[in-house]
């Protein structure tokens, strides 16, 4: 059986795009139909269904390929993780066209500090993610999520609610928003009453 090259290409958010990743990764010679991707997933998180159909997909001797090691993953431990699962299989990581040896000491040190690099990157966009939250809402430019109902509808749900003509189901539909939201409106509604 003939060794594979596999590709795997991730990026964070929906906005993003992965051409730039499929390209480099046909030029490191992937085929298209073998590269599996992710596409507003955070690497930071393991549960990623390209990254577990492109490990699912290696066999010994062929080649996992990531055009850097951030896109494969965010922490130092997760990466370390990924490489002794594909040890065992006796599967290659080729990080952007050069392969890691995981038992070569300056490719292990190599590794380790690219990794590090990932989970120093990861942490610096987690900080600026919190800041940038805070001066938002410092300046009362982040109010949260918008409610499904304006005040208006949710007086008429609640007045509906309490004439008892229709179940919870049927204001739902009616309103176009889940059950839940229509027990949170109504249990408002009664806490306000209340106090």
């Amino acid at each position: 059986m003939t060794a594979m090259l596999i590709g795997y290409a991730r990026c964070s958010t929906d906005q993003q795009d992965l051409t730039a990743q499929r390209e480099a990764l046909v030029g490191l010679g992937v085929s298209l139909k073998r590269i599996y991707v992710d596409h507003g997933l955070t690497g930071a998180n393991r549960a990623r269904p390209g990254l577990r159909e492109a490990l699912a997909a290696c066999r010994a001797g062929d080649t996992l390929v990531v055009t850097k090691l951030d896109r494969l993953a965010r922490s130092l431990p997760d990466a370390r993780d990924i490489v002794d699962e594909l040890t065992a299989r006796d599967v290659k990581l080729s990080i952007g066209g050069s392969v890691h040896d995981p038992t070569d000491p300056v490719g292990r040190l190599l590794f380790n500090v690219l990794g590090m690099v990932a989970e120093f990157e990861a942490d610096l966009i987690r900080l600026r993610t919190r800041e940038g939250i805070k001066v938002a809402k410092a300046k009362g430019r982040l109010r949260g999520k918008k409610p499904k109902l304006n005040p208006k509808q949710e007086a008429h749900l609640v007045k509906l609610h309490e004439a008892g003509e229709h179940t919870t189901a049927e204001l739902g539909e009616l309103f176009g928003v889940a059950r839940s939201t229509v027990y949170r409106t109504v249990k408002r509604a009664q806490a306000s009453t209340a106090s």
